[in-house]
């Protein structure tokens, strides 16, 4: 990690290993990794100029996900949320990056207790495009 801190903060190598090293730390030290993860996914707002950029989309999952780790679900799902609707509108309904938002959605609507719109959005929004992809 300490090699790429020389570089440029916009620089994409550096933005892949901040988000390696968050990734690495989320399993084992989630508290360690959000920071960690919060400031890649800083990064890639910077470097990419665009909230809607699949790495960005990315990373903001990243973040989600390593919130739901640390018990803050309903923190995730607003980001879940937020994170399907513009991967709906960049990448389309059907595209697999699009699908797996989704799918990441359906898990946050159970943690937040949340099983009948889970369900409806399962099999009224991701069975459907999973058939057309």
């Amino acid at each position: 990690w300490k090699t790429y801190l020389g570089r440029p903060e916009t620089d994409e190598i550096r933005c892949l290993a901040m988000g390696v090293l968050g990734g690495a730390l989320h399993v084992s030290r989630p508290e360690e990794a959000l920071p960690v993860l919060e400031a890649s996914l800083a990064l890639e707002q910077r470097h990419r100029l665009g909230g809607d950029h699949e790495n960005i989309l990315v990373a903001q999952s990243n973040v989600a996900s390593c919130l739901s780790r640390l018990g803050r679900d309903d923190e995730a799902l607003v980001i879940e949320r937020m994170i399907y609707a513009r991967s709906v509108a960049t990448l389309g309904v059907s595209h697999e990056e699009t699908i797996r938002n989704g799918n990441n959605l359906t898990v946050s609507l159970n943690m937040n207790g949340l099983l009948d719109e889970a369900k409806s959005f399962a099999r009224d929004r991701l069975l459907p495009a999973a058939r057309g992809s």
